[in-house]
């Protein structure tokens, strides 16, 4: 099986744990919004992948300006998964002082 084809199946269950998770109810809201941001960062690299295999005959690991903009996208879902759970952390932590 080759890696593109590998990349495409793992959306699949990927896009199952989004709905259970978001079904569930008990994701923070801001973790969420991070890990529907990755599949913004996909959406971004696939025809950024294509452009820098078209115009520059690279793939997009090797067009540097190119793959750093499209990782930015995957940053600031990883800055928002964090600080979700941070603050559900948080959240928890001034419940449970409360009740002591």
């Amino acid at each position: 099986m080759n890696k593109e084809t590998l990349f495409a199946l793992s959306l699949f269950p990927y896009l199952g744990f989004l709905w259970f998770a978001t079904r569930s109810g008990q994701f923070p809201k801001l973790a969420l919004w991070g890990f529907y941001g990755t599949l913004v960062f996909v959406a971004v690299t696939i025809p950024a992948g294509i452009y820098a295999q078209v115009h520059y005959g690279e793939s997009l690991a090797n067009v540097d300006w190119l793959h750093g903009s499209a990782e930015v996208f995957l940053t600031l879902s990883n800055i928002l998964v964090a600080l979700g759970f941070r603050q559900q952390l948080q959240t928890m932590q001034a419940e449970r002082d409360r009740n002591l």
